[in-house]
């Protein structure tokens, strides 16, 4: 029985710790144990890491235990390698003279550069996009303090350097690609959002306040494969290129775009993976809290007052009184509106003021501001499919991982969650369908630029994702009938097995 699980666990990439469960082809859980009946490429058995131990070593070291390194001899071993090909070889390899070409490069590239731009210089925005790490179960959920520090001290290395003229153009755009940048670099892009908006000078933000806010707000989002600091991002960049898309700034107050960029940046502070559903049907502490109302949504804007209620945070903070309360409401605003229980009741909103929308009216404003962020906030299939197509991946391992939680728990299971009744295809289109394109479309009635930019791609997203879930259904027809084909070939030999038998 020890091997068996030791087998499993090796399967599965967990560690002694970490929590498996198996579930038979019926879908059912069954226990790991070494009389289990053989599994055949059409019942397969499905094997999964539910809960890990989030005080174990990082997945390198651990891996490399498993494996029998010692990473410290290897270091020493490779460094006295190094030497051996200077001191020892009577011709260094190629390999070295192709390194110190490059080098050379460099160095040429450095001198002959004006303004050093670290987000100009050392990033090619032509290199593939990197997946996101599938290894979440692997991390603890909040950011340790090492993690935290040394991405506060990359940031902050980084934070007076310019940035290149390519990537400040990019970055007001629905194709701007969020994979590329490590987060120190993202903190940089948020930064420079808010000085490039005129918020600095407008609002008197002193700069090191400012880099203080933003790595707080780093810090309080959680390690979780969808609602993490990179979806924070994505978010606010949607808002920054909707914002010069649409051409706000002679529209609307600074003040209405300050709200609506921070209200961005801390939507979804301190998300556990877990949706209000799980909340209120777990009694979570969130949802007795709030009393079942917007739980998580609440939370957020909580968590960001929070932040805020230390001077060394608070953006606010030269402000007059009129302005700060002028400014928390309209976070606390605009953030409730991200809930999707408020869906209908928004966007019927919007459409009845649309005929006669007037930007001097408060109410009309009020409502655009919720709209755009909405819209910002569900807006991966606005990007292309390989920006778009991993941010899926993540989104429905959260959900995976929820409604197994539901299964264990005994809660009502989310249907759009269930692992075993949805698939990547059938949960876009019925989204994008109901849900993406009526809320896109009617903005774009108030801003017809947006057709091509927010729209169009939309409407692609939903042709692939259409044409995936036929592919799909004919795999599936084709396998039940090479299933059939094959039980009536059993079904014959087994006949003619019998009637042998009897005539002897």
């Amino acid at each position: 029985s020890e091997v068996c699980d030791k087998l499993f666990r090796s399967a599965a990439e967990a560690g002694p710790n970490d929590i498996l469960k198996l579930y038979n082809p019926r879908g059912s859980i069954i226990n790991i144990s070494p009389a289990l009946e053989p599994n055949s490429p059409h019942s397969c058995y499905k094997l999964e890491v539910v809960a890990a131990d989030c005080n174990s070593e990082p997945l390198g070291v651990e891996l490399a235990g498993t494996l029998g390194f010692d990473l410290s001899a290897m270091e020493k071993r490779l460094r006295g390698l190094e030497k051996k090909i200077f001191f020892e070889a009577s011709e260094a390899p190629a390999v070295v003279f192709e390194m110190k070409k490059q080098v050379d490069l460099f160095r040429e590239k450095l001198e002959s550069v004006e303004h050093l731009s670290w987000l100009g210089l050392f990033k090619d925005l032509s290199e593939g996009t990197p997946k996101p790490s599938p290894f979440y179960h692997k991390r603890t959920l909040h950011k340790t303090r090492k993690e935290c520090e040394h991405v506060r001290e990359k940031f902050l290395q980084m934070s007076s350097l310019e940035i290149s003229e390519e990537v400040r153009q990019y970055l007001k755009t629905p194709t701007f690609d969020n994979w590329q940048w490590e987060d120190a670099e993202i903190m940089v892009l948020l930064q420079f959002m808010y000085t490039d908006l005129d918020f600095i000078s407008t609002f008197n933000i002193e700069p090191e306040v400012l880099q203080q806010f933003l790595f707080e707000v780093y810090r309080r989002y959680n390690n979780i494969p969808f609602h993490n600091f990179k979806h924070c991002f994505c978010v606010t960049q949607m808002m920054y290129g909707l914002i010069w898309l649409t051409d706000l700034r002679t529209k609307m107050d600074t003040i209405d775009l300050l709200i609506m960029l921070t209200s961005a940046v801390c939507h979804d502070l301190d998300h556990k993976g877990y949706n209000n559903a799980y909340q209120i049907n777990a009694r979570t502490e969130l949802a007795l809290r709030y009393n079942d109302i917007s739980p998580l949504e609440n939370h957020h804007c909580a968590v960001a007052f929070e932040i805020l209620e230390k001077p060394q945070n608070n953006i606010f903070r030269n402000l007059p009184a009129d302005q700060y309360k002028r400014i928390r409401e309209g976070i606390i605003k605009c953030i409730l509106a991200t809930d999707m229980t408020k869906h209908n009741e928004i966007l019927n909103k919007f459409k009845s003021i649309l005929p006669a929308f007037d930007f001097t009216n408060k109410d009309h404003k009020d409502v655009l501001m919720m709209i755009l962020i909405k819209v910002s906030d569900i807006s991966n299939e606005a990007r292309p499919m390989e920006v778009a197509e991993p941010w899926l991946d993540c989104l429905l391992q959260e959900f995976y991982n929820q409604s197994d939680v539901e299964k264990l728990e005994g809660l009502p299971v989310t249907p759009f969650m269930d692992r075993d009744k949805v698939t990547k295809p059938s949960s876009q289109t019925g989204f994008i369908r109901f849900i993406l394109l009526p809320l896109f479309i009617e903005l774009a009635n108030l801003f017809p630029c947006l057709e091509q930019h927010i729209i169009d791609p939309v409407r692609k997203a939903l042709d692939y994702y259409t044409e995936m879930e036929k592919a799909l259904e004919r795999e599936k027809q084709n396998r039940a009938q090479s299933e059939s084909v094959s039980k009536s070939k059993e079904t014959a030999v087994s006949a003619q097995s019998t009637s042998d038998t009897k005539l002897k």
